[in-house]
């Protein structure tokens, strides 16, 4: 078995009975992780490992950059784009229309829509959600750019380090933070799968339990970075997106769940 497929060998595979994802609770009937559950008669849970906090307008005035200066945007999630179009609003900043955006999956650059109009040539994104395939992207149009990666207090070094390696000009505006909600009561209810979906996701169950130890909870992760923090945590990884064959993590949990059922 290749070592970038999304699953655990069939001899690994236990059953399956609830399962944690780390984000709010999709609105509606009609998500696709209810039609998981009833698939395969098991209970999705949400709960949000974190809490976004908007850094307001006055804060991100004292460091001094000049939105209107810069002609491209990384982006690498969705609460980078709302609250770099939050800021833009409340400082009345008026974006280019030959604004770039390169984005880290094509999830980030579809989201782009509920801002601007939407125009290929000037939207670019990764092809798998690793940072390898956004630099490639970046690389076609960097010269003559300035770029701007909207960010946590705790950005990815592995974007401005490259951005620096290849003498890019660029400025990292700290827009909101990231801050670890209380996980107590939530993993006591012994998940067989806890999906991630951010470094920081992966911080804040360490921040509620410094001693946690998997014991067979299978771990799902997406995106590079996700995958990378994870396995720094010293934890197994068993179901990543995107993949290929698993764009997102609803697919990938499908193409894992099916697997336990064959079992």
């Amino acid at each position: 078995m290749s070592k970038n497929d999304p699953i655990k060998p069939e001899s690994t595979l236990k059953a399956v009975k609830k399962v944690l994802i780390s984000q709010p609770k999709p609105e509606g009937s009609k998500s696709p992780y209810n039609e998981l559950a009833s698939r395969y008669g098991i209970e999705i849970d949400f709960h949000p490992f974190l809490n976004i906090e908007g850094i307001p307008a006055r804060d991100f005035r004292k460091q001094k950059i000049d939105i209107g200066n810069f002609t491209a945007v990384i982006f690498t999630s969705r609460n980078a784009i709302d609250h770099f179009f939050r800021i833009c609003e409340e400082l009345k900043i008026s974006i280019s229309q030959e604004t770039k955006y390169f984005c880290i999956t094509e999830a980030v650059a579809l989201y782009l829509q509920k801002f601007i109009l939407y125009r290929k040539r000037k939207v670019f994104y990764g092809a798998d959600g690793l940072n390898k395939s956004l630099f490639d992207v970046i690389n076609k149009h960097k010269d003559n750019e300035k770029f701007l990666y909207p960010c946590s207090e705790s950005f990815d070094s592995d974007i401005t380090n490259w951005l620096k390696d290849n003498h890019c000009e660029y400025a990292t505006p700290v827009l909101y933070k990231i801050v670890s909600n209380d996980l107590r009561e939530v993993i006591r209810n012994n998940y067989d799968i806890i999906c991630f979906f951010t470094p920081g996701g992966v911080r804040s169950l360490f921040d509620n339990f410094p001693d946690f130890k998997q014991n067979g909870t299978r771990i799902g992760a997406f995106g590079a970075n996700t995958f990378k923090a994870v396995e720094e945590a010293g934890l197994t990884l068993d179901i990543k997106a995107p993949m290929p064959h698993t764009p997102s993590m609803v697919a990938a949990l499908d193409n894992y769940l099916h697997g336990v059922k064959k079992k």
